[in-house]
C-alpha cells in the first residue's frame, strides 16, 4: 500500500494514458461465499473505498479563515445548500435522472394479483434497458464515451453495465445496498474517465453527493413505493436499513464538526447546529431534518413505509442514536459498518460486475485477510441474492455506538436506560481527529474480524428472560419506548 500523507485526502485515480488502456466486458465473479475473500483484495475493492472516502471526506463542514481577520467561518453542505455550485456534468446527470422519473409515469400499475413487487417494474426496466445506451451518450461528457481500445470495445460497455445494476433487480423485483453500490461505482467510472472536473476543495465530490446521488436515491424511494419492491439481501429487522447505506455516511459527515485547519477529519463531536443522534424517534423533528440531511432523509422514508415503535422496526438505527460521542464518531462507525455489512456480505455483493475500471485483479498491496466464517459457511446456491443467510454482525452493531445491554437478539429488545454506548470506538478522551490516510488492508482485517466474532457469538446467544423495569429509558420522552431490560444478554 502506497503511504499517502496524513493532512491530504485520498482521490480516485484518473486514467492519464487512455489510448494503452483495454476495457473489459463486466463480468460476474463472486460465485460462492469464498470469493469474496478475494474481492477483499482486489483492485475493485481497493477503488470503492477510496472512491467512498474521497466523497465521505468532502461532506464535513470546512473552517474558512477571514484573511481581513481573524475570524473563522465554518461552511456545512445541506441538501439545496447555496455554497455548493452544479458543474455543468452534475446538471446534466440531473437531467437524466429526472427523466428516469418521468419513465415511471409511462408504466402504469399491473392490477393482477401478485403477492410481492408489481410486475410493472419489469416493463420499467426494459425501458430503461432499450434507452440506457442514449440517455448516457446524451448526458455524459463525449470524452468519457468516446474512448476505445484496439479491440473496438468501449467504456460504454463497462459505465452502461454498472447504471443498468443501479434500479433494481427486474427478474426478482427487488433492490438493495448491492443496486446503491452499482451506482457508486457508475459515478466512479466517470470519475476515473475524467468526466468530473477536479477541485482542491472537494467542491465537485460534494455535488457528487447533494447533486446526484441523493436525487438518485429519491427516484429508487419512488420505484420502491411504486412498485413495492422487495428488499434485496436484507437482513430483515437486523438490517441498518432495508434498501440504502449511502445516505447514512455522508449524512453523518454533513453534522459532523469541521475539519481541522491542516484538513485533519474529526474523530468525535458534532456541529453546534446539529440535532441530536437520539431525535431520530420524534417523527416531527425527523421531518423537519429531512429536506436538508441525508442522514434524517434516509430516516424519513422508514417512516414513510413502517408503522410501529422505531426501536421496534428499525433496532440497529435506534442503538446508534444512543452515542454520546456525536455524529463525527458515529460516521466513523458507518463506514466500518459498510465494509463489515455490504462489502464483506455475500448476498449483497454476488452480483457485482468486474471490468477494467473496477478490476478483479489482486491488489499488489494488499495483504491476504483472514479466514472468514461467515463468507465460507454461505451456500453456493444462494444466487436469487434475495436473502440474507445470517443477520448482521452484533460486533458491527457495537462498533456503531450501540450500547452492549441494547444489542439484543430480538427486535423486541428494549433501549439501555443509561443511554451510553460501550463501544471501544466511542470511548471518550480518544484522539479528536484522524487524518485523511486510507488504509485497505485495516479496513479488510475489521470486516473480517467482525464476521468472525458475529458467527462466534451467533452459535452461543440466549433469548431474553428478564422482566421490564419502566423507570427509565434512553428517550424518556417517547412514550413509545419500553423500559430496560434485565435480561442475562444485557448485562
Amino acid at each position: 500500500m502506497t503511504s499517502l500523507k496524513p493532512n491530504t485526502r485520498v482521490t480516485l485515480c484518473v486514467l492519464e494514458d487512455y489510448k494503452s488502456h483495454w476495457f473489459i466486458a463486466p463480468a460476474k465473479r463472486i460465485n460462492e461465499g469464498q470469493d469474496v475473500s478475494s474481492f477483499l483484495v482486489s483492485e475493485a475493492y481497493r477503488d470503492i473505498m477510496v472512491f467512498l472516502m474521497q466523497l465521505n471526506y468532502a461532506m464535513f463542514p470546512c473552517s474558512i479563515k477571514d484573511v481581513h481577520s481573524t475570524q473563522e467561518t465554518v461552511k456545512f453542505w445541506e441538501l439545496g445548500s447555496a455554497h455548493i455550485q452544479y458543474s455543468d456534468v452534475i446538471n446534466r446527470l440531473q437531467v437524466m435522472i429526472h427523466l428516469l422519473d418521468q419513465l415511471i409515469d409511462e408504466v402504469p400499475l399491473d392490477t393482477g394479483p401478485r403477492r410481492f413487487g408489481n410486475v410493472s417494474f419489469r416493463k420499467w426496466h426494459e425501458l430503461l434497458e432499450d434507452r440506457v445506451e442514449t440517455l448516457l451518450e446524451q448526458h455524459l461528457p463525449l470524452q468519457v464515451l468516446s474512448i476505445t481500445d484496439e479491440s473496438g470495445l468501449g467504456s460504454m460497455s463497462e459505465i452502461k453495465a454498472y447504471f443498468l445494476g443501479s434500479f433494481g433487480s427486474a427478474q426478482r423485483l427487488d433492490y438493495g445496498t448491492g443496486h446503491e453500490l452499482s451506482f457508486l461505482a457508475f459515478l466512479g467510472c466517470i470519475w476515473k474517465l475524467g468526466g468530473f472536473r477536479t477541485s482542491t476543495s472537494g467542491e465537485e465530490e460534494r455535488s457528487i453527493v447533494t447533486g446526484v446521488i441523493e436525487p438518485y436515491l429519491a427516484l429508487v424511494r419512488r420505484l420502491i413505493l411504486t412498485y413495492t419492491l422487495e428488499p434485496a439481501g436484507s437482513h430483515g429487522v437486523w438490517g441498518l436499513d432495508d434498501h440504502s447505506f449511502l445516505p447514512y455516511i455522508f449524512g453523518s459527515a454533513q453534522y459532523a464538526p469541521a475539519m481541522s485547519q491542516d484538513g485533519q477529519i474529526p474523530m468525535e463531536g458534532s456541529r453546534v447546529t446539529a440535532p441530536d443522534p437520539g431525535n431520530v424517534v420524534k417523527a416531527n423533528l425527523v421531518e423537519k431534518e429531512r429536506k436538508k440531511n441525508m442522514y434524517f432523509s434516509a430516516i424519513g422514508f422508514i417512516y414513510d413505509v413502517k408503522k410501529g415503535p422505531f426501536w421496534e422496526h428499525s433496532p440497529t438505527l435506534f442503538d446508534i442514536s444512543g452515542v454520546r460521542a456525536g455524529w463525527a464518531k458515529i460516521n466513523k462507525g458507518m463506514i466500518k459498518m459498510y465494509n463489515a455489512e455490504v462489502l464483506s456480505k455475500f448476498p449483497v455483493v454476488q452480483h457485482f460486475p468486474f471490468g477494467s475500471l473496477f478490476s478483479w485483479d489482486r491488489d499488489p498491496s494488499a495483504e491476504p485477510p483472514p479466514v472468514s466464517v461467515h463468507s465460507s459457511s454461505h451456500s453456493t446456491d444462494n444466487s436469487s441474492g434475495s436473502l440474507a443467510t445470517n443477520r448482521p454482525s452484533v460486533q458491527s452493531a457495537v462498533q456503531m455506538g450501540a450500547p452492549a445491554s441494547r444489542v439484543g437478539t430480538a427486535a423486541a429488545h428494549p433501549p439501555n436506560s443509561s443511554g451510553n454506548t460501550q463501544a471501544p470506538w466511542a470511548k471518550q478522551g480518544s484522539q479528536r481527529y484522524m487524518t485523511t490516510r486510507f488504509d485497505p488492508n485495516a479496513v479488510r482485517v475489521a470486516a473480517n474480524v467482525s464476521d468472525n466474532r458475529d458467527s462466534e457469538r451467533e452459535s452461543s446467544e440466549m433469548r431474553p428472560t428478564g422482566q421490564w423495569n419502566s423507570e427509565s429509558s434512553v428517550h424518556n420522552n417517547d412514550a413509545s419506548m419500553p423500559p430496560p431490560t434485565k435480561a442475562p444478554w444485557a448485562r
